[in-house]
Parts: C-alpha cells; sequence; structure tokens
C-alpha cells in the first residue's frame, strides 16, 4: 500500500464516519472499487483512533460538563437532577441495545464485512431511512427534553448499522428526527449516544494493533491516523452546520446512487 492509499484510507474513514452514508460500507466498497490495497489490522485500528480523537476533540466540552453533573449528581444522590446528568445516563442507555446484540453475533456482523454487494444494499438501506427520517420531522425537541425512551429507541437503530453499508449516524438521525428532535439537535445526539460505540471500536482497535504486525511504514500509519481525525472533526462541524438549514436528502440521493451503481456494475 502506497502513502497515497493509506491516506485515502484516514480520509474515507474521517468522512464517512461521521456523515451519514456509512464508513464502514465505504471502507468495503472504495478498495474494491478503485482496486486500492486492503488495509491492514493496524490501519484499521489507527484510523478508528484517529474518528474517536476527533468526536472527543470537538465535544470535550460537552462531555466535562456531562461528567461533572453525573459525578455530582451522584455524589447530592440526584442522578438525574440536571440535564447534562440525565443526558450522560441516555448516552450510555442509547448504547446497550447495539453492545448486545454485537457480542451475541459478532461472527456473524464480522462475515458481512467481507461483501460489497452487503455493504452496497445497506447503502440503500440508509437512504431508505434518511428519506423516512425527513417525512417523519415533526418537532423541535431539545435535548433537555429527551426521554429515557428517546434515548433507548434512538439508540436501539444502532444495531443496524452494525451491517456494513448502514449508516449508524444515519438511522440514528433519522429516529430522532422520529421522535421529535430538529436536525442539529438529533445530529448532536446521534454523536454523543455513539460516542461509546466509537470509543468501544476505537480501544479494541488500539488493542489490535499492538497484537498485530503491521505491514507498513510508520509514516503511513501516521499519515492516515492524523487525515482520519482532522477530516472526522470537520465533518462533524459540517454537518451540525449544514443542518441548520437544509434536509438529509443530498445524503440520501449519494447513498441510493452508489449503491444501486455497485449493485448494476458489479
Amino acid at each position: 500500500m502506497s502513502l497515497l492509499e493509506a491516506i485515502i484510507i484516514g480520509i474515507i474513514q474521517g468522512a464517512t464516519e461521521f456523515l451519514p452514508i456509512s464508513s464502514d460500507g465505504h471502507l468495503v466498497l472504495v478498495p474494491t472499487v478503485f482496486g486500492l490495497t486492503p488495509p491492514d489490522l493496524v490501519l484499521i485500528g489507527l484510523v478508528h483512533a484517529g474518528t474517536l480523537l476527533a468526536i472527543l476533540s470537538y465535544f470535550w466540552r460537552d462531555l466535562i460538563a456531562i461528567a461533572r453533573d453525573v459525578l455530582a449528581g451522584l455524589a447530592q444522590r440526584q442522578p438525574l437532577a440536571t440535564p447534562n446528568a440525565r443526558l450522560g445516563y441516555f448516552m450510555v442507555l442509547g448504547s446497550i441495545p447495539a453492545g448486545i446484540v454485537g457480542l451475541l453475533a459478532l461472527d456473524f456482523f464480522e462475515a458481512q464485512f467481507g461483501s460489497p454487494t452487503v455493504a452496497a444494499a445497506g447503502l440503500l438501506v440508509t437512504a431508505a431511512f434518511l428519506v423516512i427520517g425527513e417525512r417523519l420531522k415533526s418537532g423541535t425537541k431539545s435535548l433537555d427534553r429527551l426521554t429515557w425512551l428517546d434515548a433507548l429507541i434512538i439508540g436501539s437503530f444502532q444495531v443496524l448499522a452494525l451491517l456494513p453499508g448502514i449508516s449508524r449516524s444515519g438511522t440514528t438521525i433519522a429516529a430522532g428526527l422520529g421522535r421529535g428532535l430538529d436536525r442539529p439537535t438529533a445530529a448532536r445526539f446521534s454523536f454523543l449516544v455513539g460516542l461509546p460505540a466509537i470509543a468501544g471500536a476505537g480501544l479494541l482497535s488500539i488493542i489490535d494493533i499492538f497484537s498485530a504486525q503491521g505491514s507498513l511504514p510508520m509514516g503511513h500509519y501516521a499519515a492516515a491516523f492524523v487525515a482520519a481525525a482532522v477530516v472526522g472533526y470537520g465533518c462533524i462541524a459540517f454537518l451540525l452546520n449544514w443542518l441548520k438549514r437544509h434536509t438529509l436528502y443530498p445524503f440520501a440521493i449519494y447513498c441510493a446512487v452508489a449503491g444501486l451503481l455497485y449493485l448494476l456494475l458489479a
């Protein structure tokens, strides 16, 4: 794998982890379509760690406020006293369904990543979710009005994103719109509720780094990591700003066209 290919893998991971177009789907399809060298385990681990750094960097103020209120609530024996404390528990609650299903069916989901056809079909599913989410958009609920049922329902949609091509951010944003959140709020909660899953994947990937034998020069790995972190940070900012004034339809069109083209031309 060349340095350019490693950087491309980092860019793909950084952009598609947060834009509602499926990072795993693109990591499966892009190397297949363009004949790129498949990334090794170390490279995959590093680009996942890069997107983890991106989301921690972007939301560090929110995360500190959430952690502070959670700890204060525990000390005062009023764990749900503030919106930030409730949000912290909702982030954990929303992560439980995908965590359980992922552990119970790990082999099944890992097997799907060898199939570009599954990834292309997953993009069509993502497109459908984005369109349905826009059609269901009906309210302007803020995060401080979020309920435990909202968090559980939105977080449960992360189960679908265990399949390649189905976007975690896309399905959870669509679910948030269906629960009455406006677009920017749905996207913000999508990133926050996905943080435990992203952190878990990132930490597991970091563990894999130390147990795997890298086949590339260190410069390739470093470049891919930086590309994933920088592009990921930019895409978080871009999407949150985009959704203040625009719909999810362009992302739905992109996913539909990309999925259909692959299925027709494969």
